[in-house]
Order: structure tokens, then sequence, then C-alpha cells
């Protein structure tokens, strides 16, 4: 009996069954059709099934600052789910969701110290929407009920992030919330090709949210959602003085100015969040990703104590806040986020990247001349390689980029015909260049 089922099992490892799982943002046929599996990841690196070695120049998914297969992450929250492995956050609370709690808030831009936790950047995201509402109608104002994002822009998927996102297939199939407005995008390719660092214009775009004013009155807008630097549409650096003018736009006219910050945040610019980079801190900042390496599914909004303030009163027995999920300030979460910011301290993760960022910046900007490459663009360690669209299909060379680039033993994101690269705050100068060089080899392949 043992005989027949060992090769049954073996069989059954040797050749999963693809077609149960309905992958999310996957070309699915293709994928079934030659599934690229990952069987293990340590450090800068993940191993494929055939044993290859694949560096990964994405952090996974934006996520993995620390890099891959950190013990101490995994004996944290090996020991939490073994001492209580789930309290509810519902009028209960556990130490760990309060430790983490104030651990961030040392880490945040002054004022913005008070932390809800939720499972996911979509999660902060519509989280954050919430939040703005409910802060105006505290406040009296619950006339201000639009919200404005911005052409480009990804917040997630939830019905609150697609409405204010600006990717239009992660809209069109979809019902997306009335009012919701959107800011032109700062992305001008014929002024700001081959930027280093912010481009030098666009600035004046900010004063599109004046035109949202003047057309619905800046008593009904409730907040403007932006990523500091856009990410999943990408890696689009704000113009020189972008940010600071729609901070003073915001507070000219009352309206909450939130920053998106779940691919910027922890490290990714050589700040633990890009608003201090860059010199502007908003009302509200939304997080996940770093938050915990990737390890341990969280995320964390980072509200100002005037708004926090403005909701939390009222009765002593009161509800403040009709918001919250199931997993808001998980154990096991939580356990996996102090461990992670013990590691981004220990090794100066959090500010590393600006170190390696005028190496890769060297690096990715000596593609200019390679086949089909028409602009290259890069802040921190993050970085945007836009390729010339093929006619008529436009996308197809950013897909076989990313083929092509798994097949030579490296993992890099495409959004449409643009390679975008975010590699773990550990890499190696060496490493950066040897990703790079990758990337340089395999365009000059695509046709």
């Amino acid at each position: 009996m043992n005989d027949v089922s060992k090769p049954a099992a073996a069989d059954r490892l040797n050749r999963p069954d693809l077609d149960a799982f309905w992958m999310p943002f996957t070309a699915n046929r293709q994928f079934k059709a030659e599934p690229r599996l990952l069987v293990g990841a340590k450090g800068l690196y993940y191993r494929t099934e055939d044993g290859r070695e694949i560096i990964d120049g994405a952090s996974g998914l934006w996520c993995v600052n620390a890099g891959h297969g950190r013990p101490e992450i995994a004996e944290a929250v090996g020991r939490q789910l073994v001492e209580m492995d789930y309290a509810p956050s519902f009028n209960m609370g556990h130490r760990l969701a309060f430790d983490f709690a104030s651990e961030l808030a040392k880490l945040a831009p002054e004022g913005l110290d008070r932390i809800f936790f939720t499972n996911s950047g979509s999660e902060s995201v519509d989280t954050a929407l919430k939040i703005a509402l409910a802060y105006h109608r505290a406040r009296g104002e619950g006339q201000r009920t639009r919200l404005v994002g911005r052409e480009k822009g990804y917040h997630g998927v939830g019905f609150g992030g697609i409405s204010v996102g600006g990717l239009v297939n992660n809209r069109r199939m979809f019902l997306t919330l009335h009012g919701a407005e959107h800011l032109v995008h700062t992305h001008d390719l014929a002024k700001n090709a081959f930027s280093k660092g912010l481009p030098s214009h666009g600035a004046e775009k900010a004063d599109d949210l004046e035109r949202l004013v003047a057309l619905h009155g800046a008593e009904t807008i409730a907040a403007v959602i932006v990523e500091p630097v856009a990410g999943s549409a990408g890696v689009l650096p704000p113009p020189v003085g972008y940010l600071q003018r729609l901070r003073e736009i915001c507070t000219k006219y009352g309206i909450l100015l939130i920053f998106d910050e779940v691919i910027t945040g922890f490290g990714r610019l050589g700040a633990p969040f890009a608003s201090q980079v860059f010199g502007v801190t908003p009302d509200i900042m939304t997080t996940a990703k770093g938050v915990t390496n990737g390890a341990f599914p969280m995320g964390a909004v980072f509200a100002g104590r005037h708004v926090h303030d403005a909701i939390v009163q009222g009765p002593a027995g009161a509800i403040e806040l009709f918001h919250g999920y199931t997993y808001s300030g998980h154990p096991a979460a939580c356990a996996a986020g102090l461990a992670t910011l013990g590691i981004y301290a220990r090794e100066g993760l959090l500010t590393r990247a600006a170190d390696l960022a005028p190496g890769f910046e060297a690096a990715v900007h000596a593609l200019k001349g390679r086949r089909h490459v028409i602009d290259v663009r890069n802040i921190g360690l993050m970085a945007g390689i836009d390729l010339a669209p093929r006619d008529g299909a436009p996308g197809a060379r950013g897909f076989e980029a990313h083929l092509k680039a798994f097949k030579a033993g490296a993992l890099i994101r495409y959004t449409g015909d643009t390679i975008a690269l975010s590699p773990p705050l550990i890499a190696t100068p060496q490493e950066l260049e040897r990703l790079v060089g990758i990337v340089g080899e395999v365009v000059e392949t695509i046709d």
C-alpha cells in the first residue's frame, strides 16, 4: 500500500492542480499553461521548483523590505500563536496592539500618532476615506462628502479605493462611489523624460484642485488622496514643489490631505515615510506591506491627532467610529510588526535607501539608449523603465519583459509597458547592478 501511495503523492507534488485557485491580477490562462512557481525564499532571492535562484527585484509585491526568511519574525509569530492566537479588538484589547501602535507613532511624522489597524492596503485606504468623512460630520460639515483622487493613482481594490483610484482597468467593470473626482496626473514624458529624482516640471498641476473647488465648492470636498510617489502606475515621482502646493491648497480650503504610503512607507525612499522625505505632512496616512515585511497581512492608518480628537468625543460609553475589522490588531500580526520594526532599527534599513540611491540611479539610467527604452525614472530604491509600446499591442512588451526576466533569473514588476523595480532594502550595490543588468539584457531581446 505504501509503495502505491508514494508515487501518487510524488505525482501530486510535481504536478499540482492549478484549476481551483483563481489568481488575482494575473493572466490566469497564460500562467496555468506555463506556471512560474516559487518554493522558497531567503534574503534577496527566491527559489524555483527546479532549483533556480531568482533575484527579487520587486520586494515580493513592494512589501518585503527587509528581505526574505527573517527568523526573528517567524519566531515572534510562532510564540504569539501559541500564547494567544486571537483576541478581539471590539471593546476588548491585548497589549501587543497598543505596544505596536506606540512604536509606529514614534516613527511617524509629527502629529500623525493615532493608529487604526487594518489587514491590507486596500482596507487602509477605505478606512482613511471613512475617517475623513466621519471627521467632517463630527465637526458639523457633513455636506463634505466628495472624495478626490488622481489620474493614474492606485489605492487598492475596495470600492472606495477604486473610486478615487485612476487606473482605468481597475474601475471599468465595477460600480464606483458617487461624487469621486480626479486631479490630472503629473506624468509628462515630453518635459521630464529620464528625470533623476524629482522631475522639474509639473508643480502647477496641483492647481487642478482649484478647478474642482471652483466647480463643486470647497464645502463639498472631504479629502484628497494621492500617492507621494505613484507606484503601481509605474513609479512616478512628484514634480518639485507639487506636494507642497497640494498641501497649501488643502489647508486653504479645509480639505483633508491623505497620503497613500502603502508602497513608499517603511524606508523605500530613505526615510521611514515619504512625507518626511518631502517635508509635507498629510492629515491621514495609509500604510501596509512593509509594516510586517510582508510576513503577515496587516495595514495601519496614521491619523492626525486633530482628526482623531474631532471624532473620539461624546458620551464615554458610546462607540465613536462604527468601523473596524475582525482582525484589526491581530496578535500575531502585531508580533510580526514589532519584530519587523526591530530589524529595521538594528540594521538601519529605514534610511539605507538614501545611501543606495545614487548607485541605483546610475545603474538604471545607464539603460538609456537600450532597445525600446523611452524613459527611466527613479527615486530612493524605486525605478520605472518605460518601453515603447508595440504597434497594436500596448502592454505586450512589458509582459514579455516580465516573463523573460524570470527566465533570466529576476522577478520584476510590470505595469503596461513599464518595468518597475523596488528591490529589498538589504540589497548590496553589486546585487542592484546585477538586477539592472538582467533587465538591460532582457530588453535587448524583446521584439
